[in-house]
């Protein structure tokens, strides 16, 4: 069978279009022509719009050992537009708009029912190379080798194939340029502040590392009305961005003298911050956040992505006598299918902010720019548009 180029009259036929395939680790994307089979049952073909690059796409990019597997098809923030779908799909339809998402939501487990968890447990949350229900690929290149799925999502392709519990239908008014920021990290910072911490009123806030989704626990923390919003870097010059989405105080560890940073903090709060943001992924940070945590009600949580062997060393004695929460959080503990139309509306309500994490746009031939951009840490988050406009 001949693959199509364009959608056009492609329903159940393969899709040759181009995508930007990473071949080796840490080397260049290479953008080259790919075949994308018809979506099997329960999935849909979507022809991405733009898609943006997430820190979650260069730790894969360079990861050497399994789960980083190769040639595979990175991206994992986009929206698009329904170009067909399989047997068994009722929620969308050819021409719809949508968000794909990592985490699922089959809406018919028992967590997918509960509003205690977004953990679905029909299609549960892995870093695996093929797609959900067939543990098969969607992708080959021209040569008939298999390109491997990421995130369930793959969006670095103008067509992907994506399962239904992994699809949201939003309304085609909204920017797409600013919509597929919700794929991933806005809605896990904002969702976390909002969904998993439910951070109160007048609380204090701490958030450790303040890139994309340190800023967007921020902005949620702000949505949610606290009135103390302490932020933690390295980096000096992230206060001033980070004021745009409500930091009100800056705290950098190589200016604390002989103090940790829980010492400062614990100060600066008479007894430590309400609700506590892990956003770098290191060990070490979770127990200084879980140290500066007040006593009694306070909760930390863990958003950062840590090596698959990092363990976390909290004393016992700690744990009974303070009475604090340590508490992990996928997906900002939002539920895709519900969750991403309120923010979505929050933002059409000028409420929520998304242009201002926006710093970059580039076209698709560019791509690699965008890479280069993110690790010299020159940019929040590069928007890639798929048009050739």
């Amino acid at each position: 069978m001949e693959p199509e180029k364009l959608s056009s009259g492609s329903r159940g036929k393969p899709i040759r279009c181009r995508a930007a395939v990473s071949r080796k680790p840490g080397e260049p994307l290479v953008l080259e022509e790919i075949i994308v089979a018809p979506p099997m049952p329960h999935e849909v073909r979507i022809q991405i719009i733009c898609t943006s690059l997430c820190h979650s796409d260069i730790i894969f990019w360079k990861m050497k050992d399994f789960p980083g597997i190769f040639p595979r098809i990175l991206g994992h923030e986009a929206i698009g537009i329904v170009e067909s779908v399989g047997e068994d799909v009722n929620e969308v339809t050819e021409g719809d708009t949508v968000i794909p998402t990592f985490m699922s939501q089959c809406g018919e487990c028992a967590d997918c029912r509960s509003t205690k968890s977004n953990l679905c447990t029909k299609l549960p949350f892995k870093v695996s190379p093929f797609m959900p229900r067939y543990e098969t690929s969607r992708f080959t290149d021209l040569n008939g080798e298999v390109l491997y799925h990421f995130l369930f999502v793959s969006s670095f392709t103008e067509y992907t194939v994506v399962d239904i519990a992994h699809v949201t239908k939003i309304d085609p008014a909204v920017t797409p340029s600013r919509a597929c920021l919700l794929g991933c990290g806005i809605s896990t910072g904002v969702g976390a502040a909002w969904r998993t911490a439910n951070v109160e009123k007048g609380s204090t806030v701490a958030i450790f590392g303040l890139g994309s989704i340190g800023l967007a626990v921020a902005e949620g923390a702000r949505l949610c009305g606290a009135t103390r919003i302490i932020g933690v870097d390295v980096n000096q010059q992230k206060f001033e961005i980070g004021k745009k989405f409500g930091l009100t105080d800056f705290v950098d560890p190589a200016n604390c003298e002989n103090k940790s940073v829980s010492q400062v903090i614990i100060e600066m709060t008479g007894g430590g911050a309400d609700y506590c943001f892990e956003c770098v992924g290191l060990a070490s940070l979770v127990q200084e956040a879980y140290a500066c945590c007040r006593k009694g009600w306070g909760k930390t949580v863990v958003l950062g992505v840590d090596k698959p062997a990092s363990q976390v060393s909290l004393p016992s004695r700690e744990i009974l006598h303070s009475g604090k929460t340590l508490m992990g959080s996928l997906f900002g503990g939002l539920k895709p299918k519900s969750d991403i139309p309120l923010l979505l509306n929050r933002y059409m309500d000028k409420e929520l902010q998304l242009d201002e994490f926006v710093t970059h746009e580039v076209r698709f031939e560019d791509i690699n720019k965008a890479f280069d951009l993110l690790i010299e840490g020159q940019c929040l988050r590069c928007v890639i548009s798929m048009c050739n406009e």
